[in-house]
């Protein structure tokens, strides 16, 4: 029998028939900053320390964080602006509740279709990134499982956090907290370039766990320690997914 969450991503794979402009989109920005930061700026930087200490070229080293940053980016916009207008002003969500789904059948289904719409973007940039000759190890095919985990993380940790928004202003948060994450997540500089305190800052940060995962997976530098960033992101986006779906309930119930 088919899980009723799956017919939430239906309708909303449906909904992007006439809208796949918008859906391209998402193809357009990562490989954008693969070109112009990780091939432009790589020219001048020239080599940067990469996982197991060798010194390897700076395309090759940002281009993994710059993959964890697309998963990140995609999945929290799609769960937290598209999720708030369809709760808050286009009441797609009253609608579904007048089915047999349920609050937490809405919030798996809206995280999966995140999480799918993601997958895409995340195989494309990969792809990319083979092409291109960014990927040192066959062990980088799993890039793509890792970029999945990190979207759910994210996933599940934006639809919990739209939940408490009150309208778009609340929106700003979200943008104030992406940016220091993009930007101070080891993305574009390895983690010991970084006072020793910031570095512990760095490492309990939830982006960071995606970007050494994918790196260390890029390279082939694996270690039992992935396993911790593995944990950390599949427990932030069950409790974000856990936490969206009580609230849900809460806040439509009839």
């Amino acid at each position: 029998m088919t899980a009723l969450y799956f017919h939430v991503i239906e309708r909303n794979v449906l909904a992007y028939r006439r809208l796949w402009g918008i859906f391209l989109t998402g193809f357009a920005e990562p490989l954008l900053y693969l070109a112009s930061i990780g091939i432009g700026v790589g020219a001048l930087v020239g080599t940067v320390k990469g996982p197991g200490g060798q010194m390897v070229p700076y395309d090759q080293f940002v281009a993994p964080g710059l993959l964890a940053a697309a998963a990140m980016n995609g999945s929290v916009f799609d769960t937290t602006f598209n999720f708030f207008f369809k709760y808050k002003y286009a009441k797609t969500f009253d609608a579904m509740l007048a089915t047999p789904l349920g609050p937490v059948d809405v919030a798996r289904g809206e995280l999966g279709w995140a999480l799918m719409r993601g997958t895409i973007y995340a195989a494309a940039f990969l792809f990319f990134m083979a092409i291109l000759g960014l990927t040192s190890s066959w062990w980088a095919i799993l890039c793509l499982p890792a970029a999945m985990l990190i979207g759910f993380a994210f996933a599940g940790a934006g639809m919990a956090c739209t939940t408490f928004m009150r309208s778009f202003v609340d929106f700003d948060y979200v943008n104030m907290a992406l940016l220091p994450l993009f930007l101070f997540s080891a993305t574009f500089f390895p983690l010991s370039q970084y006072p020793a305190g910031v570095q512990w800052i760095i490492r309990c940060t939830p982006l960071y766990q995606g970007v050494a995962l994918e790196r260390a997976l890029a390279f082939g530098e694996l270690s039992w320690t992935l396993s911790i960033n593995v944990l950390y992101l599949a427990a932030m986006g069950l409790i974000g997914l856990h936490i969206a779906g009580r609230r849900l309930a809460l806040l439509l119930q009839p």
